[in-house]
């Protein structure tokens, strides 16, 4: 786990500085950077499940909270696969031929932040829900009562 964060974080922080570093064949950001970068926030993503998944008991039955916070993160991480590539896939508004390549945009921003979002709040929902408890710990939303305390 600790390898893959590392090489996220690595992949992550080569894919933003590659200006800086002389590495960009192109100028800004482009398809190779995105690339990187997208594999960097997977296998952050990656990494943060298999250390949620060692911090729950081997027995415990997984919740419908936690069902949902891994298919939110899975679909936060698809929107900023597509909002990051939406050029090559021709939906972007930066395709051929007014454009020489395609690059990241506002609107492609837009869509990788709603999709780190989105992803984020999977891994949030993910987290709060029942590990070792006999409920889930965001419980109280429904009912008023805590997740922790035996009543």
């Amino acid at each position: 786990m600790l390898a893959l964060s590392l090489l996220g974080v690595v992949l992550i922080a080569v894919a933003a500085a590659a200006e800086w570093l002389d590495l960009g064949l192109t100028p800004g950001f482009g398809v190779l950077q995105t690339f990187f970068f997208l594999l960097g926030i997977t296998s952050l993503t990656i990494a943060v499940y298999l250390n949620l998944g060692t911090l729950r008991p081997p027995d415990a039955p997984r919740s419908l909270q936690a069902d949902i916070g891994l298919r939110l993160s899975l679909t936060g991480l698809v929107l900023c696969y597509v909002s990051g590539f939406a050029d090559l896939i021709r939906i972007g508004t930066h395709v051929q031929p007014g454009f020489e390549r395609p690059f990241i945009g506002p609107l492609q921003l837009g869509g990788l932040g709603l999709g780190l979002l989105v992803l984020l709040l999977g891994i949030g929902l993910h987290y709060t829900s029942r590990g070792q408890r006999p409920a889930s710990s965001l419980e109280f939303i429904l009912n008023g009562k805590n997740g922790d305390k035996q009543e």
